[in-house]
């Protein structure tokens, strides 16, 4: 870093030139001014104002702040101090996480968000928000409009896990989140799989004695989630309320999700790197620690081929990492059965992923693939920003937003590996992975927070993330 020694008017805190920007429709050759955190100019550095601080990013790509839309953190998971450092060395500066609220303590939604946001405020070195899981208990619904006041804008629902009550949600109860939401201006997510099917078809699998990892997936069939996503849909018709798919893994899925948006119906999905890049072989290598809902789909099946096709045709609007990681005990006893532990409590789902998403959307997208830089702007950064009411705030480069860039080297080649990474499951499904290109650095409203590999600002940094009412995401082909 340098001083800036050109002229102008008032001095700009810091100037990123030399690399080349990307947003979600261009590629620009422009440098980028930033005073008081916010984004101030785009235009060729030597008719900026000289500036306090400069970067030189020749060599690299600079794309707006990436963010990850789907993270659980929390007490059972990574917490919201350790969970964020591991994602801002992993180029994120932004996490909208899902939050419980304390049924059993009848706690509100309002309530429930005061909580965690003062609490989150004093651990995260990222800016954060929040999606909200409600679960099957009525009262909780009351409290939606204050949520969406206090910028809580989305709000999760699942419509499987029998064994983990009051968390599956019957069709009535959704439908009447989905009225309470679409009326207060917010967007539902769903879990979508059929609970009822995949409890039927566990049940069998263990009174049969087919308890082993591999024999997991098969009781999680691709028409399960895509007889969900139907339900959802067309509840989604009925109430007026924006549908947002977590986790997409299946082409039966997406086809559903298609004939929705070419309707006009405002229909939502994202998917995550483990259904784009892994499948159900794993589970012999893996065992329990692949066990993920939806399920890892089939080697030979079509559904990593359709969620590439769905991402570049742009009818899967997001990428998120459904990062979940468990401490390897938790997981232990899966090995023996992988439904429940002897004492009939089920063994967790999830894996750590938001380490590895963002360079693995570079090198597996990007430079495996051919789609263009562009496409990860927007699904890591403006479709995310939109559909969760923070853009332009976040996600774009363009003149008032925040000043978060992720600025990637696409030179180095390493190896993923458990060692280096942070959080507490001590493993990684990507565990020897050559890679591509690596995040180089990242600002974070205009203070430099990742730098080659080091942080520099500290826990307590972020910001909350009031959110707004969703605005459609960037859809079309993306190349």
């Amino acid at each position: 870093m340098a001083r800036h020694a050109g002229a102008g008017a008032e001095r700009l805190d810091l100037v990123v030139h030399g690399g080349q920007v990307v947003t979600s429709t261009d590629v620009l050759d422009v440098a980028i001014g930033i005073k008081d955190e916010k984004i101030v100019a785009l235009a060729p550095a030597d008719l900026l104002p000289p500036a306090e601080r400069t970067i030189d990013a020749r060599g690299k790509y600079v794309l707006p702040g990436a963010m990850d839309c789907h993270i659980h953190l929390g007490p059972e998971y990574d917490d919201w101090r350790g969970g964020p450092i591991a994602a801002a060395h992993a180029g994120l500066t932004t996490l909208l996480g899902f939050a419980l609220y304390d049924h059993q303590a009848r706690e509100t939604l309002p309530q429930a968000i005061k909580r965690l946001r003062d609490e989150t405020e004093q651990q995260s070195v990222l800016d954060f928000g929040f999606h909200f899981i409600l679960a099957h208990t009525p009262y909780i619904l009351d409290g939606i409009p204050e949520a969406v006041e206090m910028g809580v804008t989305s709000f999760k629902l699942f419509m499987t896990y029998k064994k983990r009550p009051p968390r599956m949600c019957p069709d009535d109860f959704v439908i009447a989140a989905m009225e309470r939401i679409a009326k207060a201006g917010g967007v539902t997510q769903l879990h979508c799989e059929n609970g009822d099917v995949l409890d039927f078809l566990e049940n069998r699998a263990i009174a049969e004695g087919r308890t082993a990892p591999k024999d997991f997936p098969p009781t999680c069939p691709d028409w399960a989630e895509e007889e969900a996503i139907n339900r959802a849909i067309t509840m989604g018709a009925m109430t007026g309320s924006p549908v947002y798919v977590v986790h997409l893994s299946t082409r039966l899925g997406l086809e559903r999700i298609k004939a929705a948006q070419v309707q006009g119906q405002r229909v939502w999905t994202e998917t995550c790197p483990q259904y784009l890049l892994l499948d159900d072989s794993l589970m012999e290598r893996w065992g329990p620690y692949a066990k993920m809902g939806p399920p890892l789909r089939p080697a030979t099946g079509p559904d990593r081929d359709a969620m590439w096709n769905g991402l570049a045709g742009g009818f899967i609007a997001t990428v998120g990492s459904d990062h979940a990681p468990r401490v390897k005990a938790a997981k232990e006893p899966g090995w023996k059965n992988i439904f429940v532990d002897p004492e009939g409590k089920p063994i967790p789902f999830g894996n750590p992923s938001v380490e590895t998403m963002v360079p693995l959307m570079y090198s597996e997208g990007v430079v495996k693939r051919g789609l263009p830089l562009t496409w990860m702007a927007r699904v890591l950064a403006e479709n995310p920003a939109r559909i969760f009411g923070l853009y332009p705030r976040k996600g774009a480069i363009r003149v008032g937003s925040d000043a978060d860039l992720l600025i990637i080297d696409p030179e180095p080649e390493w190896t993923v590996t458990a060692n280096e990474l942070r959080g507490i499951a001590g493993m990684t499904l990507y565990e020897g992975w050559r890679m591509r290109g690596r995040p180089w650095m990242t600002l974070l409203r205009g203070r430099v927070l990742l730098n080659q590999r080091k942080l520099e600002q500290e826990p307590g940094y972020g910001r909350y993330l009031a959110r707004t009412a969703p605005r459609p995401p960037l859809g079309g082909a993306v190349r």
